[in-house]
C-alpha cells in the first residue's frame, strides 16, 4: 500500500480538504499506515496532477482560500485496481529482534530496559486500537458513518466488518509483540539466575 492509495481510500467516504484529511489520517488510517505531514500535501498534488483527483478552490473566510480534493473516476479505478492486486511480501528489517538475537552483547539491565520499552509501546498501540475497535462498533467514527451514508445500506455489514478485521489484526500482533517481550524477560530472569555472564556485564 502507498499514501497514494491510503488517501484514495479517504477520499472515497467525501471530499475534504488537506487538512481535514490529516486529521482524518491521523485518528484512523494511520493506525496501520503511517506518514509525515509533509508528504500529504505534496501528494495530493501529484495525485492532481496525474488525473487521480479533482481539486476544487473555494473561499476560506473573507480573503483567504482552500483547495476541497475529491476522487474522480480514475482515482476510483486506480484503487480498484490496487485492491484487486497482490501485495508482495517484503524482505523483514526488524530492529528489534535483531538487537534481541545479540542481547548477550548487553547487560541485563540494558536488555530489560529494551523489553519493557517494547511492551510499553505495544500496550498504549494495544489501548488506541481497542478504542478503535470500540468506535467503530458503536458507529462512533465520523468519517465511517458519512461513508455509510453514501453507500447503499446492503453495503454496510461489509464496510464496517472489513475495517473490524483489520484493527483485529493490529490488536492481535500488539498483544503477541507483548507477549514476545515478556517471554524475553523471563529468559533474563533465568539466565541471570543461573549466572549465565553477559558481556555487557563485565567490568573492565
Amino acid at each position: 500500500m502507498s499514501l497514494r492509495h491510503a488517501l484514495l481510500a479517504t477520499l472515497t467516504a467525501q471530499p475534504m480538504t488537506g487538512y481535514e484529511l490529516i486529521k482524518y489520517f491521523d485518528g484512523s488510517i494511520a493506525y496501520v499506515w503511517s506518514a509525515p505531514h509533509s508528504q500529504i500535501y505534496p501528494e495530493l498534488r501529484r495525485m492532481e496532477r496525474d488525473g487521480l483527483i479533482d481539486a476544487d478552490v473555494v473561499p476560506r473566510g473573507d480573503r483567504a482560500q482552500k483547495r476541497v480534493y475529491s476522487i474522480n473516476d480514475a482515482g476510483r479505478a486506480e484503487l480498484r485496481r490496487w485492491s484487486g492486486e497482490l501485495i508482495p511480501y517484503q524482505s523483514e528489517r526488524d530492529a528489534y529482534r535483531l538487537k534481541a538475537a545479540h542481547f548477550e552483547q548487553s547487560s541485563y539491565d540494558a536488555a530489560r530496559r529494551q523489553l519493557h520499552e517494547h511492551i510499553g509501546h505495544y500496550a498504549r498501540a494495544l489501548q488506541g486500537w481497542q478504542h478503535m475497535l470500540d468506535d467503530l462498533d458503536a458507529r462512533r467514527v465520523s468519517l465511517l458513518r458519512e461513508r455509510l451514508s453514501r453507500r447503499p445500506e446492503a453495503e454496510h455489514e461489509a464496510i464496517v466488518a472489513f475495517r473490524k478485521f483489520a484493527f483485529e489484526g493490529e490488536v492481535a500482533k500488539a498483544q503477541m509483540e507483548i507477549d514476545w517481550a515478556r517471554k524475553g524477560l523471563a529468559l533474563l530472569d533465568d539466565l541471570e539466575q543461573r549466572g549465565v555472564p553477559l558481556a555487557g556485564d563485565d567490568n573492565p
